[in-house]
C-alpha cells in the first residue's frame, strides 16, 4: 500500500541529490516547550543542514493573542517567508530535531497559506546525522522573495467551532497528545491548565506515527491501521489537536500522506480548550 501522497515526504537521499537545486528551500523548523533546554534556535545555531533557514513558530505568530504561538495574520506571514527567502515557485522541505515533532506545524502553515509545494524530511535531522551528512553552523543569506499569502479557513479550527462540533458532531476530533495526558492521568507541561480532553475526542499519541529507532515515518498500511485502531472513520472530516497546535499538525500530516481529505486543526488546541472556565472537560477514555 503506497502513500497517497508521496510528494509530500522526501528522503535523505533525495534532498542529498537536490541540496544545490535552485528553487529548492529547507527549512528547519524545530520547537521546544518553554523551559527546555537548549532551545530550538539555539539547536539550530549549533547545527542545520546546509542552506536552511529557521521557522520560528514563536515570532511567526500572532503577537496580539495571550495563547502561544497561534496563527499571524496574511501579511505577517508573508513578511516572514519573504525575509527568510521562501516565496512563490519554491519547492520547500521542512525538517525538525527530532524527526517529526514540530516540522509538520510549518508545513501545516505553509498550506493554510496556499503554499502547496511543501514536504517534510523523512526521518529529518537524526536520520541525516546518523547517515553522516553534512550539516554547518553558518547562518545562510537568504535572497526575498515575493510570497503571495493566501488564508485557507477550511485548514483551521477555532475555539468556538469546536464547541459547536460539541452540539453537531459533524467533525471527528483527534488528539495528539499522550494517553496520560488525554486521560487527564498525567500533568500538563503549561501551568495552569486542567486535565483531560474535549468531550467525544479520539486520541493517537503524534510519536506512534513513526519508527521509534530511525525516526520515519510508518508506512502507509501502520499508519491506516493506527488512524482505524484510534477509532477514526474514513469518510468524515476531521479536527486534529494536541497541546499548542504543534503535534496536531503531525497528525494532520499522516492523514495528508494516506490520502485523507484535509485536516483541519484547531490551533488554540488545549493552550485554549484546557483554561480554567466554562469549555467542558472529560477525562474518561474510552
Amino acid at each position: 500500500m503506497p502513500y497517497a501522497n508521496p510528494d509530500a515526504l522526501v528522503s535523505t537521499d533525495w534532498l542529498a541529490r537536490h541540496l544545490d537545486a535552485p528553487d529548492l528551500r529547507i527549512v528547519d523548523g524545530s520547537f521546544t516547550l518553554p523551559g527546555v533546554k537548549p532551545t530550538a534556535p539555539e539547536l539550530y545555531a549549533e547545527r542545520h543542514l546546509p542552506g536552511a533557514v529557521f521557522f520560528d513558530i514563536d515570532d511567526i505568530a500572532d503577537e496580539q493573542s495571550p495563547l502561544p504561538h497561534m496563527l499571524p495574520s496574511s501579511e505577517k506571514f508573508a513578511q516572514r517567508m519573504r525575509r527568510l527567502g521562501l516565496g512563490d515557485g519554491h519547492k520547500i522541505v521542512v525538517y525538525d530535531s527530532a524527526g517529526l515533532v514540530s516540522a509538520g506545524r510549518p508545513w501545516w502553515m505553509l498550506r493554510v497559506f496556499g503554499h502547496r509545494d511543501v514536504a517534510i524530511l523523512d526521518g529529518g535531522l537524526p536520520k541525516w546525522l546518523a547517515e553522516g551528512r553534512p550539516v554547518t553552523d553558518e547562518p545562510p543569506l537568504p535572497r526575498e522573495r515575493h510570497f503571495t499569502a493566501r488564508l485557507n479557513t477550511l485548514l483551521v479550527r477555532s475555539k468556538v467551532q469546536l464547541l459547536d462540533n460539541l452540539e453537531t458532531g459533524r467533525e471527528q476530533v483527534l488528539d495528539a497528545r499522550s494517553r496520560g495526558r488525554f486521560a487527564g492521568e498525567a500533568k500538563e507541561p503549561r501551568d495552569g491548565l486542567r486535565g483531560g480532553h474535549i468531550p467525544g475526542s479520539l486520541n493517537l499519541p503524534y510519536d506512534e506515527l513513526v519508527d521509534r529507532d530511525t525516526h520515519t515515518v510508518l508506512p502507509a498500511e501502520d499508519l491506516a491501521r493506527r488512524f482505524a485502531a484510534a477509532g477514526l472513520e474514513r469518510g468524515r472530516p476531521v479536527v486534529t489537536s494536541c497541546g499548542s497546535g504543534v503535534t496536531a499538525c503531525a497528525l494532520a500530516f499522516a492523514l495528508h500522506l494516506l490520502g485523507w481529505p484535509d485536516a483541519a486543526v484547531y490551533d488554540g488546541s488545549w493552550s485554549e480548550w484546557g483554561l480554567p472556565g466554562d469549555t467542558p472537560v472529560e477525562t474518561r477514555t474510552r
